[in-house]
């Protein structure tokens, strides 16, 4: 039986970043494989950034797209990829025309909090508002990816407690070490049927 095949968008940037796109590769070759699929290929909008440096190194194929960000081109590259799942990591780019119940993102945050933010924004938000008295936690969020930017069915959300010494910095290395440990096992619950969306709601077996 062949296993589901994921195309991974994460942008990163013209010098770093693609460190969950290595980890969920990475995981889907463990012995067992924590993420029970094959990465078949991952897109970033950065010719020669960190994304492209980790597939070359993983042997992973990897395609440069600076936009226009269009349905049809969402669709021709999932089509292109043979790819069951996208899976939006580190993507800074508005997705449109997808299957929404084969399409996720994880987001540095909580939501709808921390809606449309990205990146250092996302923790300095979040530290203001504890300043504030406001919040005593983020998070780290998976939901299922519709044409709202950042409203698509919550499917997991995993807190993260903010200590009084928290900086925007510290906050953000802590939730991104979440990330990377929960993203590919949450992923495989996804594309093995584990975790579904049914009519518009989230469904759990």
């Amino acid at each position: 039986m062949s296993k589901p095949r994921i195309l991974v968008l994460a942008s990163g940037s013209r010098d770093g970043g693609g460190s969950g796109f290595q980890e969920m590769a990475e995981y889907s070759w463990t012995d067992p494989p924590m993420l029970d699929a094959d990465i078949v290929g991952v897109i970033s909008n950065h010719a020669q950034g960190g994304v492209f440096q980790k597939a070359k190194a993983l042997g992973v194929t990897f395609c440069y797209w600076p936009g226009p960000y269009t349905a049809e081109w969402y669709r021709s590259v999932v089509s292109e990829f043979d790819a069951h799942y996208v899976m939006c990591s580190g993507w800074l780019k508005k997705v449109a025309g997808l299957d929404p119940s084969r399409t996720i993102n994880i987001h540095p945050g909580p939501l709808p909090f921390t809606e449309g933010l990205y990146g250092h924004h996302v923790h300095e938000a979040v530290m203001a508002a504890y300043h504030r008295g406001e919040v005593n936690q983020s998070a780290v969020t998976m939901h299922f990816v519709t044409e709202e930017y950042d409203r698509g069915p919550v499917f997991f959300r995993q807190p993260i407690f903010i200590r009084p010494y928290d900086t925007p910095e510290t906050l953000a290395n802590r939730v991104n070490e979440v990330e990377r440990a929960v993203q590919s096992f949450m992923l495989d619950q996804v594309v093995h049927g584990r975790i579904t969306l049914e009519q518009g709601k989230v469904i759990y077996r």
